[in-house]
């Protein structure tokens, strides 16, 4: 008996780490994966599995037998397994107010979404004080069974915070490691109830995972998301990611979709979005500067390669080597946006790490690696954009995407401030008609009247490529002052998400909604 509550527990414990992990992809795709979806999940479980540590205590002295915590057992995994299931239709609806931004509608729906928790988890969490209960014989080894209880249900909780992420989640979905984890626990509660219940016990609960199965297979059949334009959706172990197409324009959204990541179109180049200004970075060196001494590209945050395809389109087969974390991203942009550009070398892998890592030194760096609402912190640090430098040929830029709100440029700033430390000359324009801001730094010391002498050459020269020249043109018309700033990022302290969360929040409560991350870069 002993042996089979320690096997319980561990699978129990395994089982809800991987609920909340799976939750957190289950509300990512409609809601974002930013610090505020992850504390509510997390502080929302916690309070659900001490209702089920304090309730199951209770319970165990009262009726302390196996076939109560097999029962409870098998309802808190037959109902985790309806989680997705019962949530589909609130996630759609949240979809399609999330693409209209309507406030309280996304507040009740999340809300909603994270009541369906409350069952499951709290039953859950009763399994451990019965176990523990139905353990003792011995009031002397109470310390003893308790301590080898919570280790053997930790033990799992640490293999369930892996499975879903790294396996199940882009190996069959959200949906499916659901259920397959609910299925999981059935059976054990029902093995459970066979070799010390009686096959009649066992049997009663035998409609569980054969109904879980049912409605799993019809639910999951259709698409997470029904948007409109919709040419392919899929989940990695990163994103939930998804297609659009309108007009003959394919579009990149993840998670939640309120940053498009990456455009295409199979005759059309300029998207009036961020992507463009990275074909500006290098005329900020001083004048003469011409196209051709564009050498070498490294790009941070590819995603499906627009960047990529029109710097190629630009300044011709140049080497580009192309950093993504999301393996599946590169995927997609190879399948749907035309990312087979020979002189590409698309790499997946964290971009601060592959750069370190990298040999070459390259004539602009350009990072564009958005998770709305946040740029990754260690991609904003002294210490990362000493590595930047290093990786600068003598006359290389570093340019940068950098998301901010209509009155509030802190995170500009800030950037700006550490990016002098290691820079000697910083610019900043504005992406007209967005929420985008893109720095410019040069590795030499420059002036903006290089920029200016740079575009009436190629004016003089009527060679340049027409996007290059409307990129240059915006960077002129929408100049902002270089702030001074004094603030400075390090991988010690760099607080990217305290700034984002409280720029966000400012800006809906206090300002407006309307395209609050739209072209929220790549």
């Amino acid at each position: 008996m002993k042996r089979y509550l320690y096997l319980t527990v561990f699978f129990a414990g395994m089982s809800t780490l991987a609920l909340e992990l799976s939750a957190s992809r289950l509300l990512g795709s409609v809601f974002g994966t930013s610090n505020l979806v992850w504390a509510s999940i997390i502080g929302l479980i916690l309070i659900y599995l001490t209702a089920g540590y304090f309730i199951g205590g209770t319970w165990a002295d009262r009726d302390p037998r196996p076939t109560t915590m097999f029962r409870i057992l098998a309802w808190g995994a037959f109902l985790a397994g309806l989680v997705p299931l019962a949530a589909r239709p609130v996630l759609s609806f949240a979809a399609r107010a999330f693409d209209q931004l309507q406030i309280g509608v996304l507040f009740g729906s999340f809300t909603a979404v994270l009541i369906l928790f409350s069952i499951p988890v709290t039953l859950l969490g009763m399994i451990s004080p019965f176990a523990i209960r139905l353990a003792i014989r011995d009031p002397g080894e109470a310390g003893r069974v308790s301590g080898r209880i919570y280790a053997v249900s930790t033990l799992g909780s640490f293999i369930g915070t892996f499975l879903p992420v790294l396996i199940f989640i882009p190996l069959v979905g959200t949906t499916w490691t659901f259920i397959i984890f609910s299925e999981l626990l059935l059976l054990v509660a029902l093995v459970g109830a066979w070799r010390h219940i009686g096959p009649r016990a066992a049997l009663s609960l035998a409609w569980m995972p054969v109904l879980l199965l049912l409605v799993g297979g019809f639910v999951t059949s259709r698409p997470i998301k029904n948007t409109p334009g919709q040419i392919y959706e899929g989940e990695s172990a990163y994103n939930y990611i998804e297609v659009l197409e309108e007009d003959g324009f394919r579009s990149l959204r993840l998670n939640e979709g309120q940053g498009v990541h990456s455009m295409w179109h199979p005759s059309v180049l300029d998207y009036q979005g961020p992507w463009e200004q990275f074909l500006a970075a290098p005329f900020l060196n001083p004048a003469p500067f011409e196209p051709s001494q564009m050498k070498s590209m490294a790009i941070i945050g590819l995603a499906a390669g627009t960047v990529a395809r029109q710097v190629s389109e630009v300044y011709g087969p140049i080497p580009i080597d192309g950093f993504e974390i999301d393996p599946q991203i590169i995927e997609v942009g190879r399948r749907y946006f035309g990312m087979n550009e020979p002189n590409l070398n698309a790499i997946a892998q964290d971009g601060r790490v592959g750069l370190e890592r990298s040999r070459k030194k390259y004539t602009v760096i350009g990072v564009d690696a958005y998770r709305p609402p946040y740029i990754p912190w260690h991609l904003t640090t002294v210490e990362f954009f000493e590595t930047v430098r290093q990786h600068l040929t003598d006359d290389g830029v570093l340019v940068i995407n950098v998301g901010r709100s209509p009155d509030d440029r802190r995170l500009i700033d800030g950037l700006v401030g550490t990016i002098r430390q290691v820079f000697p000359s910083v610019y900043v324009m504005d992406v007209p008609d967005s929420f985008n801001s893109i720095v410019y730094a040069t590795k030499r010391p420059t002036q903006i009247e290089d920029f200016y002498r740079n575009l009436l050459d190629l004016y003089a020269a009527e060679e340049a490529h027409p996007l290059l020249l409307s990129s240059m043109e915006r960077v002129v018309l929408n100049l902002r002052p270089t702030p001074e700033s004094q603030v400075v990022y390090t991988d010690d302290r760099a607080p990217i998400e305290w700034i984002t969360n409280s720029m966000v929040l400012n800006y809906i409560l206090f300002g407006g909604i309307d395209k609050l991350t739209e072209g929220s870069g790549q």
